[in-house]
């Protein structure tokens, strides 16, 4: 994979960069076997349904979704015309709009997915870190907690923790990963403490299926 690629991808997966200041350079994406893109749906009852790769995330109240204008803005595959190949935002919600001026660290959450055919090398969740963790310390990042092996469900993802000062402040990031259905998918946590990234954590779950209604009583 080119390294214009690996750095599109990857900012994809350490997180929106008008939270680290970051901006995207020209794609060059390696070809690859078209794949179609992810559709999990639009957000319903403050929830994000994703039935394609088993997971739902409930997004904190008054948050604010920045999903379409990232795919516009990063060219991907979840936007309107875009090569099904590119990397997929599917989910980009944020404490205040990002730019908006605050005393804190503008929490965040971020999911997204790209083909695994896009990669060379990388066959488990594991290796994804080793690319996640060079560029994070290239923008600052410092690496908190080593990948491991992370639960929940039953289901088992690899987990990152990263910290980064900003002044008097400090942001803390965690990104989980996962690869499923011939796709690499990243869940990116930012937070100002570590007990906030914990608690955005503990919205995700791999249960789908929305709640039924109890049949009316005769």
């Amino acid at each position: 994979m080119k390294p214009q690629s690996v750095r599109a991808a990857l900012l994809l997966a350490i997180a929106w960069p008008s939270i680290l200041g970051l901006s995207f350079g020209q794609k060059n994406m390696t070809t690859t076997a078209a794949k179609p893109a992810a559709d999990c749906g639009a957000i319903s009852s403050g929830r994000l349904r994703c039935s394609h790769f088993g997971f739902s995330y409930k997004i904190p109240f008054g948050w604010v979704d920045r999903t379409g204008q990232m795919q516009a803005d990063t060219g991907d595959a979840g936007a309107a015309g875009a090569e099904p190949n590119q990397p997929q935002t599917l989910l980009a919600v944020f404490e205040r709009p990002p730019g908006a001026a605050g005393e804190t660290i503008n929490s965040a959450v971020v999911i997204a997915a790209e083909s695994l055919a896009n990669y060379h090398g990388i066959k488990t969740a594991s290796d994804y870190f080793g690319p996640i963790s060079e560029l994070a310390e290239q923008r600052g990042f410092k690496v908190a907690r080593e990948p491991e092996d992370f639960a929940i469900g039953n289901k088992h993802l690899v987990r990152g923790d990263f910290s980064k000062d900003r002044g008097k402040l400090v942001m803390w990031q965690s990104s989980l990963v996962m690869i499923e259905k011939g796709s690499i998918v990243s869940f990116t946590f930012v937070g100002g403490t570590e007990d906030e990234v914990e608690s955005l954590i503990e919205n995700l779950n791999f249960a789908t299926r929305a709640p039924q209604k109890a049949a009316p009583s005769k």
